[in-house]
């Protein structure tokens, strides 16, 4: 087995409509999905056992057990006893509403699917893993619906940047989804067969909303200071929560916009947590 390596990109819920709920306690959502070159990052290195270490800035408290998401994708995975060394580097803030865990995950199926020579494992287990799984594994720009099974490419995107902001206080998804009035909200609208540019994709994203953004923000109000914040960057043409939260996304249109906004926000907001980041386009 060879040594192998990748990134899991923070996803990002450009939209989250949030449609139903089933009898099972899943919601349903439909939602604008795109992937950034901000992520985790996963080595595999030969090994007779299956181990898990980590580092980096958010590892702290993270557990290297069978209840880590990545070793729960490894346990998913092989076929019979193979070893694999994990090493999971750290870098997005944990439960922050950008699928860190679920990227994570998706990274050690690649990775292991390859070096391990097995198949992924089917849809099934990939959304026992988590909902956030297939979207995370497929990391392309899609439109995710139901529970996060069906997946459908967008049209292309104009290029775009994006400032990422967490101010590291923490949310809880349980919570947010207890303070949702409504559940039974309408679908994203019908996508274009094309966008004519950045503006035109501005204006559909302007149409759309996080359903959990407002009951985000009821259970952590700082939520609303950093779209504020975001909002008052030069060139910020949308601000938004991504997922439950407590992560926001500012939009840019040109790299240095988000480049400038991002260092303003550190200066001001020491303690947050701050990236600049294009899209990740993932190698076919």
């Amino acid at each position: 087995m060879a040594s192998a390596s990748a990134l899991a990109p923070a996803k990002i819920n450009l939209t989250l409509h949030v449609t139903g709920q089933r009898a099972d306690g899943y919601h349903l959502l439909d939602s604008l999905v795109v992937f950034t070159q901000a992520g985790d990052h996963l080595e595999v290195e030969p090994a007779s056992t299956l181990s898990l270490s980590v580092s980096g800035p958010f590892s702290k408290g993270l557990s290297t057990g069978a209840d880590n998401l990545v070793m729960q994708a490894a346990l998913a995975s092989r076929s019979a006893d193979q070893g694999a060394a994990l090493h999971l580097t750290k870098s997005l803030p944990v439960a922050s509403g950008i699928g860190g865990g679920s990227a994570d995950a998706a990274a050690a199926l690649r990775l292991l699917s390859d070096v391990w020579d097995v198949p992924l494992p089917d849809l099934k287990t990939q959304l026992r893993l988590g909902a956030d799984v297939p979207v995370c594994l497929a990391s392309q720009p899609v439109r995710m619906r139901g529970i996060g099974e069906q997946l459908d490419r967008l049209p292309n995107l104009p290029e775009m940047h994006l400032a990422l902001v967490n101010c590291l206080t923490p949310v809880s998804t349980a919570q947010v989804f207890g303070n949702l009035a409504c559940r039974d909200n309408p679908a994203m609208p019908d996508l274009p067969e094309v966008f004519a540019d950045f503006r035109d994709f501005i204006g559909y994203l302007s149409n759309s909303r996080n359903d959990l953004e407002q009951p985000a923000i009821q259970a952590q109000p700082v939520i609303r200071y950093c779209l504020e914040a975001l909002n008052k960057q030069d060139g910020c043409a949308l601000a938004r929560m991504s997922g439950s939260g407590a992560t926001c996304f500012g939009v840019f249109e040109r790299e240095g916009q988000a480049l400038a906004a991002a260092d303003a926000l550190r200066r001001s907001n020491p303690d947050w947590w701050v990236v600049a980041t294009p899209l990740f386009t993932p190698r076919d």
